[in-house]
């Protein structure tokens, strides 16, 4: 090992700026909390950033959050560009609650201009963001998307699996994006037995917004709402 090098040195400064870190931590959580709670009832919808304007995909997802937010559900995104400001587009739209939980990142993202301008919050660190995304929503609506989008619809579903959070619908739209996902998780996972036949039922796959609403109202029959955790 180099003269120059010492692991447990290092690591002690390491440390030391972990436990300061906490109070910065604890700040994001309190903020999301207060804010989020006083909104009610809302439906997180992901999908790639990387969806350009003129993509099908981004026109579905902003029919789709109009559809919910008429429905009287409040629209949660990511804030970003592609599926997330289709997603606050369409609840602009529809004059239904707008809601970005931005993520501060060093090559992207500034929040999209279709938040609600008192619905905008920062965040600095992804797993405190994505706590909120699952507290306060009734639904996941997942639009095709890339790693970030698998992170949270199997985060959500290990959440539900795990009884960590209560149940809520996650909905996959585009049977030609997610069956083949849906496939493997059949023909691998389930065949060597390392999930249950019933946590397939944790995911179903729509096409269209009416086919959104109807998951929505079919999980949500009695009509109580509540923060997942």
């Amino acid at each position: 090992m180099p003269s120059n090098q010492n692991p447990q040195k290092n690591w002690s400064a390491v440390k030391a700026n972990d436990s300061w870190a906490l109070f910065k931590i604890m700040s994001e959580f309190v903020e999301g909390y207060e804010r989020l709670g006083a909104i009610g009832p809302c439906v997180s919808i992901f999908g790639s950033a990387r969806t350009p304007v003129n993509h099908p995909t981004y026109a579905l997802t902003r029919d789709i959050a109009y559809a919910i937010s008429k429905h009287g559900y409040g629209v949660i995104s990511g804030g970003g560009p592609g599926v997330m400001e289709a997603a606050n587009l369409g609840a602009q739209q529809a004059n239904g609650i707008s809601v970005g939980l931005n993520i501060n990142l060093p090559f992207e993202q500034t929040s999209n201009p279709y938040i609600d301008t008192d619905k905008v919050i920062n965040f600095e660190y992804f797993f405190v963001r994505k706590v909120m995304f699952v507290k306060y929503a009734q639904g996941f609506v997942v639009m095709p998307g890339g790693l970030g989008t698998l992170d949270e619809l199997f985060e959500a579903l290990t959440l539900i699996q795990t009884e960590k959070i209560k149940a809520f619908p996650i909905i996959l739209v585009g049977k030609s994006y997610w069956g083949g996902l849906l496939d493997w998780i059949k023909k691998q996972l389930l065949k060597e037995k390392n999930i249950s036949p019933e946590d397939l039922n944790l995911i179903q796959i729509v096409e269209t917004p009416e086919e959104v609403l109807l998951a929505l109202d079919k999980f949500h029959v009695k009509g109580s709402f509540r923060p997942n955790f």
